[in-house]
């Protein structure tokens, strides 16, 4: 099938407008290749410390004539999506030395989980903990010994950062091996049920509990379609990931098998190898509008609309949310995932998963298949599912067909003819929004708003029961200067309630939303945020508020608004405690969520 012609322009308008950067960007990897690692130029010191505690492998390593792996790990054991990493070094370690390699483990970059920090004063450090990642990660592969890198990192900003860390070394081959998710446990509209009917007082702690530990039971990522997931997704649609390697359970043998793979894999995509791939020739600007197109046509989180900017621009790319809604215009939902469904991802990956819906997307011509991957030229690779035969890892064509149209659908027969997100402009700013999962009649909200500047404000408001007829919910100095740019997700049950009632409701923050939130019409990541003299600093209670997310505008209908001052606010409860003292130099340089909220600026 041809490339449809929006494909077509969007990537040359993005190859335009990244031509300087990337420009310098590659020239600087080509440096790097040509220096090589310096290992071998170390000095005779500096290799005994590098392989001091090297072992048996202390003699391949002095030698420097096979392959070095470094491992950067994202392994903890309080957080499920990342205890399964505690095994893989030693998995990858065999697996390199087979292979007549070696492998270390490079560092440690720290993971932090927004489920557990949701609503509180840690999730002002989330959005932060992206670039720490990256740098941490930077700070492990700097002593320049090794040849390639493997990735060990799944959640919300985990995998964006190494991303970025990724791309600094651009020069070196890296693969990206994923935990996989959990098994499935209580479904998650049984557990949003729960949680609604205790905001509502109608449920005890206790019930909660149990009903959340019920859902979250044991390792891998949560099983709804959030941020966590959207980045296994586009791994596979970017070329990162071995083909089909997303969505398999932690320690299976098939887990196993592919992460024993993805390292040799590695290992024979280094200079020293037979098949030298190096990262800046996979991210390349195809490669990120795939990643936008998978975003679109899987529902997937809004918080990929600013992980994917930092993304690019770590390699010299400049994305900008006119892409994302140029590319959402012609992309077909075609998944069905919670909360856009009622199916997990184990569902999702047995309907036939992401092999299924590449395959569509070439066939549509709404994906490039000429690019490059941890799997070799192309992305028909990906339509094929790896499989344990006699205990061999083999790879087979997918079935090419949905097994379950509920979950999964064709490109000719999707849930709605375009993507998931949309973009809004209007007198308050630019923001974006996630439709896949707000039902038609919930996507125009007119009404007059109510101004918060915390989100237990509203919180507050509802339990005295302020909010009895229609109403848009603003909640204002949540930006990424303000206080690191919170998810506001807490605030779900309640809104959902209020919908439930008939109430037309609507959010507008220049904060963020879960990647797993949906079924409420949130204008989120308003730019200029209102620390920033954005227009939604300028807002009163009973402005009159339009979200409409079919025409893709946000604006303020009540005359004389923008003529205010501004509001502003006392922000110094989120500048201490809980380690927030020590990101002042973050919220003072860091740049608006539309460039990707980074405090690194252009590479």
């Amino acid at each position: 099938m041809p490339l449809h012609p929006v494909m077509t322009r969007v990537t040359e308008r993005v190859i335009d407008r990244s031509a300087p950067t990337r420009r310098r960007y590659l020239d600087r990897m080509a440096k790097a290749k040509s220096d090589g690692p310096a290992r071998a130029h170390l000095s005779c010191s500096g290799q005994a410390h590098a392989f001091a505690a090297a072992g048996d492998d202390q003699g391949r390593l002095a030698e420097a004539s096979s392959g070095n792996l470094g491992i950067v790990t994202a392994y903890n054991d309080m957080l499920s999506a990342h205890q399964p990493f505690e095994r893989y070094p030693t998995l990858i370690r065999d697996a390199v030395r087979a292979s007549g390699g070696t492998a270390q483990v490079a560092g440690g970059v720290p993971a932090m989980c927004d489920g557990v920090t949701q609503g509180e004063a840690g999730m002002e450090l989330s959005l932060f903990s992206r670039d720490v990642i990256a740098m941490a990660a930077g700070v492990a592969l700097s002593h320049n010994t090794f040849d390639a890198a493997v990735y060990l990192g799944v959640c919300d900003k985990i995998v964006p950062g190494l991303i970025i860390a990724a791309q600094s070394f651009g020069h070196m081959p890296a693969v990206f091996l994923p935990a996989g998710p959990m098994t499935s446990g209580l479904p998650n509209d049984e557990k949003a049920k729960v949680r609604q009917r205790f905001a509502a007082g109608e449920a005890t702690r206790e019930e909660l509990l149990k009903a959340e530990m019920a859902a979250y039971h044991g390792p891998g990522t949560c099983t709804f379609y959030g941020t966590a997931n959207t980045n296994q997704m586009l791994m596979e649609f970017m070329g990162l990931h071995l083909p089909g390697s997303s969505f398999v359970n932690p320690n299976t043998d098939l887990r196993d098998a592919l992460t024993i793979e993805g390292a040799k894999r590695a290992l024979s995509l280094s200079a020293l190898g037979n098949h030298y791939t190096p990262v800046c020739d996979v991210l390349d600007e195809k490669a990120f509008v795939n990643g936008i197109v998978g975003l679109n046509a899987t529902g997937g989180s809004t918080n990929l609309l600013i992980h994917l900017i930092a993304m690019a621009r770590a390699g010299g790319i400049i994305l900008d949310w006119e892409d994302f809604c140029d590319l959402s215009e012609i992309t077909p939902l075609i998944a069905r995932v919670y909360p856009n469904g009622l199916a997990d991802v184990n569902q999702f990956h047995a309907a036939g998963g992401l092999g299924f819906m590449i395959g569509e997307l070439l066939n549509a011509g709404l994906l490039h298949d000429d690019t490059k991957t941890v799997a070799g030229e192309g992305l028909e690779n990906y339509t094929h599912e790896p499989k344990l035969e006699s205990g061999e890892l083999t790879w087979t064509p997918g079935s090419g067909e949905s097994l379950n149209t509920g979950i999964l659908r064709p490109a000719s027969e999707p849930f709605q003819e375009t993507g998931g997100l949309s973009r809004l402009v209007g007198t308050l700013g630019t923001g974006v929004v996630k439709i896949s999962a707000v039902a038609p009649e919930h996507r125009v909200v007119e009404a007059p708003c109510r101004v918060f500047h915390d989100q237990d404000e509203v919180k507050a408001a509802f339990k005295a029961g302020e909010f009895e007829g229609d109403v848009v919910i603003v909640v204002r100095f949540q930006g990424p200067k303000a206080n690191g740019m919170p998810e506001l997700h807490s605030l779900t049950p309640a809104l959902g309630i209020m919908q439930g009632r008939g109430q037309k409701v609507a959010l507008v923050t220049d904060g963020r939303m879960s990647g797993a939130s949906g079924k409420i019409p949130s204008a989120i990541h308003v730019c200029p945020e209102a620390l920033d003299g954005g227009p939604i600093g300028q807002l009163r209670d009973g402005d009159i508020v339009r979200v409409d997310a079919v025409a893709g505008v946000l604006e303020v209908l009540t005359e004389g608004v923008l003529d205010r001052p501004h509001a502003t606010a006392d922000l110094t409860d989120s500048h201490w405690g809980v380690g927030r003292d020590m990101f002042t130099a973050f919220r003072s340089n860091v740049g608006s969520a539309n460039t990707g909220a980074t405090v690194f600026g252009d590479f």
